[in-house]
């Protein structure tokens, strides 16, 4: 390759090499007009169509750059690169690419040591290049530049490397003078490191334009402010890439002409630096560019993805698989799923061609839901083969993806998954953005915990099945809506839909046909003379009473203390724990919901109309219900129900003819169409689907609509989950 170069006499040498570092010290400085001087070099542009997929030949670049640096530097590459360029170097079209490729590589290796060696000024070495390389596109120019310098590079660095050991590199050592530059190696670090440093961001250049130009047209045009910028960049960005080759080669060419001495003689660190800082900056303003590409092909792709999933689920499936895949992770390189039982990963095949319940919640789920919905999984799992071989949970944990990944949001993440007995999502990274919007738009997802089913083909057959699992646990199996409308069709207003399945006490109670009363609020003294007035009435009745305390739906903290004040007092029986009388107003909720998800929230339904009254009164103040064994006797707010036994001298001799039933019944009615207490019902924005209007259980009026903030100080929950 140096066999054409005219022979020269040192000195000349030197004082050619000295001659083009300070024309292009000069250059740099003086060239103030960049448009006069890129318009000259857009003026050798003119390519004839030809495509060169340039990513391997730059992958073969970036290793021998890398290993052909003073000290390594890890950075300038990736275990990635290398894979991909072991993979590409064994396939014919790079082989027979770079056949294609060697002769211009060649050309332009010789041009700029021919060039370097001559004095040649800086840009117009550089121009010549461009000139031999009109007809490719910019990139292709860029990283053939690059490999033409990465072949007289990587040729010094090999003799650096392996002289000492071997004689045939030892011999040719001598004539590029390199023992006596590794003699002066200490002296001539900074050099090297001011040429390893513009090394690297000239690389880091050169990927970011091939990155422009492997960006997907599908998803991506010039209309694009972002990527017509970059395009108008480019041109300026390979000028000084090419620019900055030409500077190296020159430091590389002084040495091996005029061994060390050239340090000593030269400022070259500077012209270095310069250039570097200049790329910086051109690389700063690509990036830029480039990632808001890539935040407009990334919208463009979750459009495309979030109508892909609304047309797969309108589609009729062989089994699951599509939809599950689409939801979770597409491909089969990972196994996406954790086994609950086992703690391992597996693949979605598990699932195949089964009943799935699709468990949705942040990473802000409660420890009540989770408790609650272990108790029902594992006790379907106890009642036989069938329940358990048709249905899996699944957890999909939601989680925002602009938010960073922190440590305390990994460390809740592990502790709710290890705690799930079910199958759950490997890493909250693998659902996509689209199916995050596809949840919350189409399934209603406003984070609180949702239960979608899908059935063994794939199809939604209930949006929201924690509903109906509250209310009914595994009976409520397969889950399915027309499951769920046919249990409301076999149910009645009666004790047992109020406490059913969470506690046996009051069932027995129910089955010895005792009078019981269900009360709650979280005023201390109401509940006082509420419990006095109760027992002296039963007694005074001769019925046999008996209390149960069963809280608020809020204000976990102030019925602790309500609770404690019982016990010490012996006021009523009570539950002990806050979890039972969380599902207890979790299951009352679920029943209006279930109602609204079903489209029969209907106004004339006396059993909703209960139900509705009951949440209303929890809202304001004080309540209680009395039943007699499984019958409801009287739903009452706390303004109504107390009065009415506080006068029980009014209306006691109506028991003997009426029975106590109908006697309380009748006065506490009386009481209640004197005094009308508000009624009030609160709907989360949390909740996903919320009723646009609604009819006092009371009165049977259109209701008032308001927005509220509210903040009750109940639960702690890290900030870090919510930021």
């Amino acid at each position: 390759m140096a066999s054409g170069l005219p022979l020269r006499h040192p000195a000349q040498g030197f004082n050619a090499s000295q001659q083009l570092i300070k024309s292009d010290r000069g250059g740099m400085l003086t060239m103030s007009d960049d448009n006069v001087m890129m318009k000259q070099i857009v003026g050798t542009h003119a390519p004839d169509g030809r495509e060169v997929d340039v990513a391997p030949l730059l992958h073969l670049v970036e290793d021998i750059l890398k290993r052909a640096t003073l000290q390594i530097d890890t950075t300038l590459t990736t275990s990635q690169a290398h894979a991909e360029l072991d993979d590409k170097a064994q396939q014919i079209n790079f082989v027979s690419m770079i056949d294609a490729l060697t002769y211009t590589i060649d050309r332009i290796s010789c041009e700029i040591a021919y060039k370097a060696l001559s004095g040649t000024d800086a840009h117009a070495t550089t121009l010549s290049i461009f000139n031999m390389l009109t007809s490719y596109s910019w990139d292709a120019k860029l990283v053939l530049t690059l490999a033409a310098f990465a072949l007289n590079y990587g040729e010094f660095w090999l003799l650096a490397q392996i002289y000492s050991s071997n004689q045939l590199a030892k011999s040719m050592a001598i004539l590029r003078q390199l023992p006596n530059i590794m003699e002066h190696s200490g002296s001539l670090k900074p050099r090297f490191e001011a040429i390893n440093n513009l090394i690297k961001v000239m690389m880091d250049v050169a990927r970011c334009v091939v990155e422009f130009k492997d960006l997907p047209s599908s998803y991506i045009s010039n209309e694009v402010t972002a990527l017509s910028t970059a395009i108008a960049h480019i041109p300026t960005a390979v000028y000084w890439t090419i620019r900055s080759v030409v500077a190296c080669a020159a430091q590389i060419t002084g040495l091996t002409t005029m061994g060390h001495e050239f340090s000593v003689s030269t400022t070259e660190a500077w012209e270095l630096s310069t250039l570097a800082h200049k790329l910086n900056n051109i690389l700063e303003h690509l990036r830029k560019q480039l990632a808001t590409c890539y935040q407009h092909i990334d919208e463009r792709r979750s459009i495309e993805t979030f109508q892909m999933l609304r047309n797969l689920f309108e589609m009729i499936h062989i089994d699951n698989m599509k939809v599950l895949k689409a939801l979770i992770y597409a491909k089969d390189d990972i196994q996406p799923l954790i086994d609950g039982f086992s703690k391992k990963r597996v693949h979605l095949d598990v699932l195949r061609r089964k009943n799935v319940l699709l468990l949705i919640s942040g990473l802000d789920i409660s420890n009540d839901e989770l408790s609650i919905l272990e108790q029902i999984y594992n006790e379907s799992r106890q009642h036989g083969t069938r329940l358990d071989s048709q249905y899996e949970v699944v957890w999909i944990p939601v989680v925002d993806h602009s938010v960073q990944w922190s440590d305390p949001m990994k460390n809740r993440f592990e502790s709710i998954q290890s705690a799930m007995p079910w199958f759950t999502v490997y890493h909250p990274s693998l659902i996509e953005m689209a199916v995050i919007r596809f949840i919350k738009e189409v399934w209603h997802f406003r984070n609180r915990p949702i239960l979608v089913v899908l059935d063994p083909q794939g199809k939604v057959v209930c949006p929201n099945a924690l509903h109906m699992m509250w209310i009914w646990g595994s009976n409520a199996f397969p889950f399915t809506s027309l499951r769920e409308e046919s249990l409301w069709r076999e149910e009645t207003w009666r004790l047992e839909l109020l406490v059913d399945g969470i506690d046996p006490v009051i069932l027995n109670w129910i089955k010895e046909g005792k009078y019981i009363f269900l009360y709650g609020g979280d005023d201390i003294e109401w509940v006082r003379k509420f419990t006095k007035n109760a027992r002296a009435v039963a007694q005074a009745a001769r019925i046999p009473l008996e209390m149960v305390y069963v809280g608020k739906s809020s204000k976990r903290d102030k019925i602790q203390r309500v609770m404690d004040i019982i016990v010490a007092e012996k006021l009523s029986y009570m539950w002990p724990d806050l979890t039972m009388i969380w599902f207890f107003w979790t299951r009352l909720e679920s029943m209006l919901y279930s109602k609204i998800q079903l489209g029969k929230l209907d106004d004339h339904d006396p059993m909703m109309q209960e139900i509705k009254k009951l949440l209303s009164y929890d809202r304001e103040g004080g309540w209680a219900v009395l039943s007699n064994g499984s019958n409801v006797v009287v739903n009452g707010h706390s303004t109504t129900v107390l009065p009415a036994l506080i006068e029980y001298d009014l209306w006691k001799d109506q028991v003997p003819d009426k029975g106590f039933d109908l006697a309380f019944h009748d006065h506490h009615l009386k009481l209640h169409d004197i005094s009308h207490p508000c009624c009030r019902f609160d709907f989360p924005m949390t909740t996903g689907r919320i009723p646009h209007t609604m009819k006092c259980p009371e009165c049977n009026r259109a209701m008032e609509k308001f927005s509220t903030f509210l903040c009750c100080h109940d639960e702690t929950i890290p900030d870090v989950l919510f930021q």
